[in-house]
């Protein structure tokens, strides 16, 4: 027999899960009905299982462009990010100096400053380099954005690595940058696989920055290109929900491949950074 506090506690974690599955099953219930029915119109609890409304959500959303620009600006930015922010946490976490510590301390900064406070000056900058409505400025916007945050993950992920796990391999003729990608970013699964979740997410959801550098409608990605099937389908709530359940899943499946790491990630890198 449970303890009864263990035995209120999860139920109490029960409950909120199921709660917090209301909003996902209501969303799909509209997607699976047809237009002429409304919400539980007629007390029942399951859908008409209308499939017919994705593939018209898809064809009138002009989804299959958005999904490819999303994985196109989304894989790039991610990529370089990894890139970029696990060659720095590496560098600032064995060769701790000033100047290292001083452009970590900057990042951090960074990481206060909302980005939407420097779209004007971000806009300029766009327009006099060519920017607007490409995928290659876009990606570097996306990337700017989730360095800083990487940066401290990947910092706090590789102090607590033993140094022998590099240093075996410069005694075997490698050099600490070989040695780092060839030996040491193996063991950064757990925090690369947490970077990939939120920073992947954060790129795939964008639209405040999105809404204002990819103004073609060639170049929409998938938030944008739901916002304007919304505007123009306003009151078909099964194609709406429809279009939100096709720009949701490849978030979701995403997070599910990675999720056994995000959790291990967040805290080694986080807490004992």
């Amino acid at each position: 027999m449970k303890n009864p506090r263990t035995l209120g506690k999860y139920t109490l974690v029960t409950g909120m899960s199921l709660l917090s599955l209301i909003p996902f099953y209501i969303l799909l219930y509209l997607a699976l009905n047809k237009p002429s029915r409304t919400l539980f119109n007629g007390l029942s609890l399951l859908p008409d299982f209308n499939f017919s409304n994705f593939s018209e959500a898809w064809e009138s959303s002009r989804m299959g462009l958005a999904t490819l620009n999303s994985l196109i600006i989304t894989i790039g930015g991610a990529f370089l990010i990894i890139l970029v922010a696990s060659s720095a946490g590496y560098a600032i976490a064995r060769y701790s100096n000033i100047f290292h510590q001083s452009v970590f301390n900057l990042l951090l900064i960074c990481m206060m400053i909302p980005a939407i406070i420097i779209t004007v000056p971000l806009y300029t900058l766009m327009k006099s380099i060519g920017g607007i409505n490409t995928h290659w400025a876009m990606i570097l916007l996306m990337a700017s954005n989730g360095i800083p945050f990487s940066v401290f993950l990947y910092t706090g992920f590789i102090k607590v690595l033993p140094r022998e796990i590099e240093e075996s391999a410069i005694i075997d003729g490698c050099t600490p940058f070989t040695a780092f990608w060839r030996v040491t970013f193996h063991f950064l699964r757990p925090v690369t696989a947490a970077v990939v979740i939120l920073q992947g997410l954060a790129i795939w959801n964008n639209y405040g920055q999105a809404v204002f550098f990819l103004q073609g409608q060639d170049m929409r990605t998938i938030p944008l290109a739901v916002s304007m099937f919304f505007q123009q389908y306003g009151a078909q709530w099964n194609l709406m929900a429809a279009a939100a359940v096709i720009g949701l899943a490849p978030a979701v499946l995403a997070f599910l491949i990675f999720q056994k790491y995000f959790v291990k990630g967040i805290t080694a890198g986080a807490v004992k950074g």
